[in-house]
């Protein structure tokens, strides 16, 4: 049976995978977006675009007063940690109370179900090879900790109120649609495989290595990249967890991959080298930053069908020599 669903920041980059998986399936999708950082043309035919503020009181008990919703997901924030960094209390207020004003009306409009895109930023200081969802909580950025904001609001709406929600603190969304009909675009292009691939295709100057000197195999730092289409199907398949209860989980492959890795992948993939040049480190750049989501399989039965780096990178280099200009002029 087709539900309908209401999708904040749906013409983001992760969102805008989730309206496509809902739209797969037969859903009726609604997205708030002020397109900011999103992109029109990364919806399809069949989604009804509201341009706002997710956090905006009138518009949204304009839009929820319809009635009839499943569930809210909330993808819309600011989301840059290096930003962040430099603006912390924008990140801080915006990001905040965009969420709670989110929560609220959820909860006076009577929508039972809500998921929360968080982040693996929660965890700087992870004092273990796997980070679980035990891991203690140690935001990297205002950025991090404006989500662990929302997480605390929405434990709150749940005692209080009984809405269920679902955290999804997702390492690093990688790739894009395998049917190459959606892919990522960002201005500015922050994520290692996206600038991977323009600096092989010869797009933007060499890429920075920002150290070589870590306690890591190869000395570069790793991370755990998750293919934005299995993020997708984690978000669909937390529906079912919410009949009952709310639940938090981390979202990765469970393997990590150094930043020369990742360069060596898009090379072979592009069949040409990636020119790239070692900077210093980063501050606050951790070593090795890999999820433990056996909670995630465990209880929902998720597992991500684009596991090994080498389709992540595949499917962004595809739609990337499909749209040189991204959503824009190609």
């Amino acid at each position: 049976m087709s539900e309908r669903f209401l999708v904040t920041g749906g013409a983001g980059y992760v969102g805008s995978h989730l309206v496509l998986a809902l739209l797969d399936r037969g859903d009726e999708v609604v997205v708030i977006d002020n397109l900011r950082t999103g992109h029109r043309a990364a919806l399809p035919a069949g989604v009804r675009l509201v341009v706002g503020d997710a956090g905006d009181p009138a518009l949204l008990d304009a839009v929820l007063g319809e009635g009839g919703w499943s569930a809210a997901f909330h993808f819309a924030s600011l989301s840059l940690v290096g930003e962040s960094m430099r603006e912390p209390y924008r990140y801080l207020l915006e990001n905040a109370a965009t969420g709670i004003r989110l929560i609220e009306a959820c909860v006076r409009h009577g929508v039972r179900r809500f998921v929360l895109s968080s982040t693996a930023n929660l965890f700087d200081q992870a004092d273990r090879d796997l980070i679980d969802e035990t891991t203690p909580i140690v935001p990297g950025s205002p950025y991090g900790e404006s989500k662990h904001m929302v997480e605390r609001a929405l434990l709150w709406a749940d005692r209080i109120h009984g809405l269920r929600s679902a955290c999804l603190r997702y390492f690093n969304a990688a790739g894009a649609d395998p049917q190459g009909r959606i892919g990522e675009d960002h201005d500015p292009e922050t994520h290692l495989i996206p600038l991977a691939i323009d600096a092989a295709l010869g797009r933007i100057p060499p890429l920075n290595v920002f150290g070589d000197d870590y306690p890591t195999p190869d000395g570069t730092c790793v991370r755990d990249y998750i293919h934005v289409a299995d993020l997708a199907d984690a978000h669909l398949r937390v529906l079912d967890v919410l009949t009952t209860r709310s639940a938090t989980y981390n979202l990765g492959n469970g393997r990590g991959h150094s930043v020369r890795e990742v360069i060596d992948t898009v090379g072979r993939i592009a069949g040409r080298p990636v020119p790239h040049v070692v900077a210093g480190r980063r501050a606050g750049d951790p070593a090795t930053l890999v999820a433990g989501s056996a909670r995630m399989r465990a209880e929902t039965g998720w597992t991500p069908r684009h596991a090994s780096l080498d389709d992540i990178v595949a499917t962004a280099h595809a739609w990337r020599l499909a749209h040189p200009g991204g959503y824009g002029a190609n």
